[in-house]
């Protein structure tokens, strides 16, 4: 009999029901010599310090640098149970084999093996590795099971990033915590990226507007311009000398141009044009895609790959097809699929791009939840696109001579819209869409005289660097230290595509960045923390030398432990070379700021409310009330209770609050958050919807 391991339930349930084991049982499913079974997720976790000395419990610069020599895990205690489920069901003497269905990547081969390893289970270990949750998808799969020792060096990377994560996290946070005296979360990924956000505030703030202004003339329906000047006398003087003369075409430059379609989605693409065209974020991106997965919608989501495998020519042509004749944006699709511009064997690794399935065919579309309609949209017209025609057109460059100056036009005709057809007819959201008209100049021939023209000067000033959005920070840590790493590293940027939107998520958790509408602006908090730490903490390059030596350790190029001997040795030297806090930086965290100060008033005794690290606490020492910023009902919604969120809760007894998550329906919603304190050790919350907005008619 085989055990088969999925990492959550719902995807342990579509596994069952193909392998026909749909007997229920508390935590696993049985039938037809399968048991299968699920991880929640992870099940271990790296152990807090102290876990390994209570000494540990009170951060102190004489404790560092903490480095295990044996690692401990510890267990969360809600998952507990199905863990007690796996290990019983591992000894089972009926199991003879385990079958690693967890997701086909580094950290679902990390927590799966942590599971194996806890158990200490000898049996032989087989692989899963789809990349679809489609029934045919699954049994080609089971029919063609790996050796888990193929898989042995992944799970080796896995072990060593979250070990090396932790203790370069740990170390520096405490660190740079001890030294100012107030909690600053320092993480290998975390930190450069919070350095590009400060960088970039920086630079808005120290830019300095110039004005510009731009002699134009007017004539036979279009416009032409002259060179950008700073001169605001200069240019009026070509305007006085242009205006109500004649003007001559001298130079007529027209060349063809070919804009080949886009190539398919990985993950960090497909995140941010979701961002750009909906406003969601990455991690809601990853949400609805890793929904539509699960449904068997969508193929694998956390992939870096925009390739499909050779042997997927059929199934695109097949989907292709169906979009064709039952999609919207099909009907702008014109000539034959190219399928060649979009499979390529040697550029798919782990996973390859993100496409739908067959399972689009047979399922009723309308009735998934908007924000998952949204994202399947968009790869649905990605693959339309990535396949079409190239878009083609005449670029015009039209040079006139007036009054000894020169003047320049350019004009676009399209000659054949390719790919840009479909995606003009993609049903995005309105006004998300820029307008794609182009610029058609008239037929003009040279020596063509236009007399007279009516001379202006536009004037114009220089924008500073725009804000980063979650588009262009993205991009901006996909190409992160690219300059500075070597050309056959295998990744280059910050972290991976399946880690980029949980970092983010931990920026702003930790208050070192606000959301403001699409906007990520650093805060004073956040900006103090990226001064203060060393250059190669906050810089790029450590995470891309990281990331290249993992990928060595997949391939069995280089040993685990030189690459943890590494870290521990940089960890050190971190620890050594900053003994005491730079007086220069020491006025950036006064005293004060362990305390946030008042945000209310206590509704269980009257007294004050103060701001602490962890929450909000009554300052009557006989009074328990507490609002933990790290609680259970926030966590669950994606929020972190914010100390505007605190003070509105004091005040009122709720507060309305944006996107707020849905775990039964995977979705993002606003209500209101109700105070529902009844006095015990832990204070509730519960979810109160605003009223329906009643239509003309009467009818909600």
């Amino acid at each position: 009999m085989k055990l088969v391991i999925a990492e959550k339930p719902s995807v342990a349930l579509s596994l069952a029901k193909v392998l026909g084991a749909t007997k229920r049982h508390e935590g696993y499913l049985a039938g037809k010599d399968y048991l299968v079974s699920w991880c929640l997720g992870h099940l271990l976790g790296l152990a807090d310090p102290h876990l390994y000395d209570e000494k540990l419990k009170r951060w102190s610069y004489d404790t560092l640098p903490i480095i295990p020599d044996q690692w401990k895990y510890s267990i969360a205690r809600d998952k507990k149970k199905q863990l007690t489920i796996l290990t019983d069901l591992m000894k089972l003497k009926a199991v003879d084999s385990i079958v690693c269905a967890t997701d086909a990547g580094r950290e679902g081969e990390l927590i799966f093996r942590l599971v194996y390893n806890y158990s200490k289970c000898g049996k032989p270990i087989e692989r899963l590795w789809i990349s679809s949750m489609e029934d045919e998808a699954i049994r080609q799969g089971f029919d063609h099971l790996r050796p888990g020792k193929d898989y042995d060096l992944l799970y080796q990377a896995a072990l060593c990033r979250a070990q090396a994560d932790w203790i370069v996290g740990i170390n520096a946070t405490r660190l740079f915590s001890v030294l100012y005296h107030t909690k600053l979360n320092v993480g290998r990924v975390m930190s450069p990226t919070l350095a590009l956000i400060v960088e970039r505030e920086a630079q808005i703030q120290g830019f300095k507007s110039k004005p510009f202004y731009v002699p134009e003339i007017t004539c036979g329906g279009f416009t032409a311009s002259a060179d950008r000047l700073d001169d605001k006398n200069a240019a009026e003087k070509i305007r006085l000398a242009c205006d109500g003369q004649a003007a001559t075409v001298t130079k007529i430059d027209t060349q063809k141009k070919t804009e080949q379609p886009p190539k398919l989605y990985d993950l960090t693409t497909l995140q941010r044009e979701c961002n750009r065209v909906y406003g969601f974020t990455a991690q809601q991106t990853l949400d609805y895609l890793q929904s539509l997965y699960e449904k068997k919608l969508s193929t694998y989501p956390r992939t870096d790959s925009r390739y499909l495998t050779e042997d997927m020519r059929d199934t695109a042509e097949k989907l292709i097809a169906w979009l064709h004749d039952n999609m919207a944006v099909g009907k702008g699709y014109m000539g034959n699929a190219d399928i060649s511009r979009i499979t390529n064997n040697t550029k798919v690794t782990d996973h390859h791009a993100i496409i739908p399935t067959m399972e689009i065919t047979i399922t009723d579309l309308s009735e998934l939840p908007k924000g998952e309609r949204c994202v399947l949209s968009q790869i649905m017209t990605r693959l339309l696109c990535a396949t079409a025609q190239p878009n083609v057109y005449e670029a015009t460059t039209i040079t006139l001579t007036c009054a000894g100056h020169a003047f320049i036009a350019n004009g676009k005709t399209v000659l054949q819209e390719g790919w840009k057809a479909i995606e003009k007819l993609y049903p995005a959201e309105p006004d998300q869409k820029a307008d794609t008209a182009e610029t058609e100049l008239p037929k003009l021939t040279e020596r063509q005289r236009f007399d007279p023209v009516a001379a202006s000067v536009r004037k114009g000033k220089t924008s500073p660097p725009k804000h980063y959005t979650e588009d262009s920070l993205l991009s901006a840590m996909e190409t992160a230290g690219a300059d500075e790493t070597p050309d056959d590293a295998e990744r280059k940027g910050l972290g991976t595509p399946a880690t980029r939107a949980a970092i983010l998520e931990k920026l702003v958790a930790a208050r070192f960045v606000e959301r403001r509408k699409k906007l990520l602006i650093p805060t004073q908090t956040g900006i103090n923390l990226i001064t203060v730490l060393p250059d190669n903490i906050k810089s790029p390059l450590l995470t891309a030398e990281w990331e290249s030596k993992l990928k060595q350790i997949e391939r069995g190029e280089i040993n685990a432990d030189s690459f943890m001997d590494g870290i521990n040795g940089m960890v050190r030297e971190l620890v050594q070379s900053h003994n005491s806090p730079d007086q220069e930086y020491v006025s950036l965290f006064p005293r004060k700021t362990v305390s946030g100060g008042t945000v209310g008033v206590c509704p269980r005794c009257g007294a004050k409310v103060e701001e602490k690290y962890k929450g909000y606490f009554c300052e009557n020492s006989d009074c328990s009330f507490a609002l933990w910023k790290d609680n259970h009902f926030f966590r669950t919604k994606k929020k972190t209770l914010t100390r505007e969120i605190a003070e509105g809760l004091l005040k009122d007894g709720r507060v309305f609050v944006k996107e707020l998550y849905s775990e039964k329906n995977n979705s993002y919603y606003d209500a209101f958050v109700v105070l529902d304190d009844t006095g015990g050790k832990y204070v509730n919350f519960k979810i109160d919807f605003p009223p329906r907005k009643v239509k003309k008619g009467g009818r909600k």
